[in-house]
């Protein structure tokens, strides 16, 4: 019961945190600096009832602190780099974003587990594009070009000197803007079937003064133009797709003699019982949610999921023609794997 009462507090409070991060009220409390609920509420242009009764959801779950003293809330450090700033590697928001869109999307997921048919990534309610983006670009951020680029043969330097690269499954484009900004000398083109995060894509990227560098085009992941790429990016989507292993052959054939293939999959182990722990628990969620539902709306439907783990991926990969591959690196919450002809 006790499990359940944290849960249940925990379900009620994602909410609320959509909603503090929506009207700004993290981000007013960012200083550290105590506020009164009337004072926060005069800055943020909301009603001094609503705002007490939320401050004290959050300061139950430690979200935000309380001085008894003088009534008021503030944050701390490690609670403002969490809550209310959008730049940091910590910042979650963006998480309960996503996970409250899913909420919204139950009932189609329900129809899914009784018909056995898929519901595509662009069937969800649109709060979940814009909470991936914001869940997964921190991580991007943070690790991205300072190590997961790195440990991949030879790329960096390549990179550096001039490369075309494909970023496929590219959603709203945080990935392929991280690159194009980090080496400028390259040409970077990301793909994704959903035309409204193509179309957002490319107001970031022009909003980011990075037209003529960095472009972004409607394709699915098996059909999409071109050849001759140094480096294929796919971020947390192949276990997306219905045929991954379709999706790796196309790869391969777009990819020069001596191209990489870099992959970013959630971090898991190749057995249940490696992933029965909360990061397993969130993605097995997600998975339940979002991947599988998305893989069967797809031809074939193979329907990997978010915890496929490396070995089931080593075989999709290898079924589509790799011969190379190699866990280049890790985070807790991802695994990069790189594969070459």
């Amino acid at each position: 019961m006790g499990r359940f009462v944290g849960d249940l507090g925990a379900a009620l409070s994602a909410a609320l945190v959509v909603i503090g991060d929506r009207l700004g009220l993290y981000r007013a409390m960012a200083d550290g600096q105590p506020v009164t609920p009337e004072k926060l509420a005069g800055r943020t242009g909301t009603d001094p009832r609503y705002v007490r009764e939320w401050l004290s959801n959050q300061a139950a779950g430690g979200y935000v602190s309380y001085e008894a003293g003088g009534q008021r809330f503030f944050l701390t450090p490690e609670q403002s780099l969490a809550l209310a700033q959008e730049g940091s590697p910590a910042f979650v928001p963006g998480a309960f974003q996503l996970a409250t869109s899913l909420i919204k999307d139950e009932e189609k997921i329900a129809h899914a587990f009784q018909s056995g048919r898929g519901v595509g990534w662009h069937e969800h309610h649109h709060d979940l594009f814009t909470g991936t983006e914001r869940f997964f670009r921190p991580g991007y951020a943070a690790n991205l070009v300072t190590s997961w680029i790195p440990a991949l043969d030879g790329v960096h330097a390549k990179l550096e000197a001039g490369a075309l690269v494909a970023d496929v499954g590219c959603g709203h484009g945080a990935s392929t803007m991280l690159m194009a900004q980090a080496y400028p000398s390259s040409e970077f083109v990301g793909f994704d079937y959903h035309q409204a995060s193509i179309e957002h894509a490319r107001t970031a990227a022009t909003q980011a003064g990075l037209d003529g560098r960095v472009s972004f085009e409607v394709a699915p992941a098996k059909e999409y133009p071109g050849d001759g790429y140094e480096l294929v990016t796919m971020f947390d989507c192949l276990h997306d797709m219905g045929d991954p292993i379709g999706a790796a052959a196309h790869v391969l054939g777009t990819l020069n003699t001596d191209g990489t293939w870099m992959i970013v999959e959630p971090y898991a182990g190749d057995r249940l019982e490696d992933n029965l722990n909360p990061v397993g628990r969130v993605f097995y969620g997600a998975s339940t949610l979002v991947c599988t539902p998305a893989s069967r709306a797809q031809e074939v439907g193979l329907a990997l999921g978010a915890q496929a783990g490396e070995a089931r991926l080593r075989e999709v990969i290898s079924d589509g023609g790799f011969t190379r591959f190699r866990r280049a690196t890790e985070t807790p919450f991802n695994i990069v794997l790189e594969a070459r002809p």
